[in-house]
């Protein structure tokens, strides 16, 4: 009985080191729990021409309209300064950004957001990833509920990914799947 006792105390033990030390959480969801990969999701949704035609006010960058990147590898990611998640995210954004920028077009668009926040937050993160906030309504394809929401679209506008919550887009997985998503 003492020995089995003692099994489950390590084992909870195990697992809660895993899920409180940031850099074996981020592993263990990278090394073992699935993914979905491209292949999985080629069948999905795919943004129609009228879907693209979506007004962006540029924050950091000039404007545009969501158009404009049709055609093109595209990670489009829904944020805003308020969202505690979102902000987590943003180092691991900026470091896919400079690591695959001419591979792939970058969209954020802050959402419930006032235009000095945005300009605050990009300028004390030195961030320079392309920043806009949407000035015409948004298709129902990206009414997200959930903060941040990020979308990877391939050049047919098919929709490879649709990630709901913060995430590592450095990690070793991510970079895998945008070099995958990049040929």
């Amino acid at each position: 009985m003492k020995g089995s006792k003692k099994w489950i105390f390590i084992l909870i033990a195990v697992v809660a080191v895993i899920l409180l030390v940031p850099g074996l959480r981020n592993f263990f969801k990278d090394q073992i729990m699935m993914k979905p990969t491209v292949e999985k999701l080629n069948n999905e949704v795919t943004v129609t021409d009228a879907e693209y035609n979506i007004e962006l006010k540029g924050m950091n960058v000039p404007d545009a309209n969501f158009k404009d990147f049709k055609g093109k590898v595209v990670f489009l990611n829904f944020w805003g300064t308020w969202c505690p998640p979102c902000r987590q995210e943003w180092p691991t954004i900026q470091k896919l950004y400079d690591a695959k920028k001419g591979k792939m077009d970058f969209v954020l668009i802050a959402m419930q957001d006032k235009e000095a926040d945005v300009e605050k937050f990009l300028k004390e993160g030195n961030y320079t990833v392309p920043v806009y906030i949407a000035t015409s309504p948004l298709p129902e394809k990206f009414l997200i509920k959930i903060f941040p929401s990020t979308f990877i679209l391939d050049k047919k506008g098919r929709i490879l990914k649709k990630e709901e919550g913060a995430d590592d887009w450095n990690s070793e997985s991510n970079q895998q799947f945008v070099d995958t998503v990049t040929k």
